[in-house]
């Protein structure tokens, strides 16, 4: 008898379906024991769209006010906002005398060149770091060390910039800036504070979320393509660098797109080392000479240009214009990402259906 029946159990309900029904028969005798499972299915949707819809409508908000309040200094200056300088002298025009006119070029060259150094630092250093928690590390280290990359993500940005503060600006300032200093670089002192601490700070501030995103684009490559390279006679290292970094692009490119990400908003660490001054470093005095100026990025300005000054009009339309800058950057970086993300998954596809 036993062998005649079928026993259905969903959700902890018995139903029989007879010998030979079929399967759509079977749906509905599960669906007639489980009313309760499908409502719960029922409510799941709408919820999920009602939260989805709610988080695209705050963040749509969120642009559109920090644009509107922008709109009249776009409006007046124009592009002139981001190719003319003087905001430090112009900041303090318009809190004296009402001045309108502002001028960011020292903050977004200042912005970029942190950016992108402490990109470039944490790229060499954490692609290093990422290799050898995937694949050489042993397993008695790398869960330590995988720990401790994840608590370093969650340090707050004042304790970096106090760290720096303390650390990197008074090295930089006895070991680095020349004697002489003073007597090539007139125009402004060069006491540590300087886009170099900024780049060191900076590098180990957004390092632990690319290698966190690259130790798992690694381990995502099929285990089959780095074994096929050791089995044709490969080193390991030349399996590692041949095979398995270049099928993980992808997910590599999403790690430096979300270290840029986290570089370019940095507001409180680059107030405390970077130099808070608008100046736009040059290669006149050399390299060197360019590391050790000062910077000022735009997040660091909105911090400490300060609540009281934002009172002003015209000041309060220039932050949220250095504001608005940053989001254009941020959904720049966005777009990119999936752009890239694309690209390369295409191309890994490509490569991969020809090697079959």
């Amino acid at each position: 008898m036993a062998s005649d029946e079928i026993v259905v159990d969903p959700g902890g309900i018995a139903g029989l379906a007879a010998p030979g029904a079929s399967a759509r028969e079977s749906r509905q005798a599960i669906d007639v024991c489980a009313p309760d499972r499908k409502d719960a299915e029922w409510l799941v949707k709408p919820l999920l769209l009602a939260a989805a819809l709610f988080s695209g409508l705050v963040v749509t908000v969120l642009i559109g006010f920090v644009f509107w309040r922008a709109w009249p200094l776009w409006h007046a200056q124009g592009i002139t906002f981001l190719t003319t300088s003087g905001w430090d002298q112009q900041l303090e025009d318009a809190w004296n005398s009402g001045g309108r006119t502002f001028g960011v070029l020292p903050l977004l060259v200042g912005t970029l060149l942190t950016t992108l150094g402490a990109v470039l630092v944490a790229l060499i250093i954490g692609l290093g770091c990422a290799v050898f928690l995937a694949e050489l590390a042993p397993g008695w280290l790398r869960r330590p060390f995988e720990t401790i990359v994840q608590l370093m993500a969650g340090i707050p940005s004042v304790v970096f910039g106090l760290v720096g503060l303390a650390v990197v600006v008074p090295y930089i300032a006895d070991h680095l800036v020349p004697a002489n200093s003073g007597d090539v670089v007139t125009e402004i002192p060069l006491d540590g504070s300087c886009l170099l601490a900024a780049i060191i700070v900076l590098s180990f501030m957004i390092l632990p979320f690319f290698v966190t995103v690259a130790v798992d684009a690694l381990r995502s490559v099929p285990r089959s393509y780095m074994d096929g390279g050791l089995a044709l006679g490969m080193t390991r290292w030349r399996a590692i660098t041949r095979i398995q970094i270049p099928s993980a692009t992808p997910g590599l490119v999403a790690g430096i797109v979300l270290a840029a990400s986290r570089a370019i908003g940095e507001a409180i660490a680059m107030s405390m080392v970077a130099g808070a001054l608008a100046f736009i470093p040059t290669m006149q005095h050399g390299p060197l000479y360019m590391l050790l100026e000062p910077v000022r990025t735009m997040a660091s300005a909105i911090v400490d240009t300060g609540a009281d000054a934002a009172d002003v009009p015209a000041i309060s339309a220039a932050l949220f214009g250095l504001a608005s800058v940053l989001l254009t950057f941020s959904l720049l970086l966005s777009l990119s990402a999936r752009w890239a993300f694309g690209y390369f998954s295409r191309r890994m596809n490509i490569v991969s259906s020809r090697r079959v």
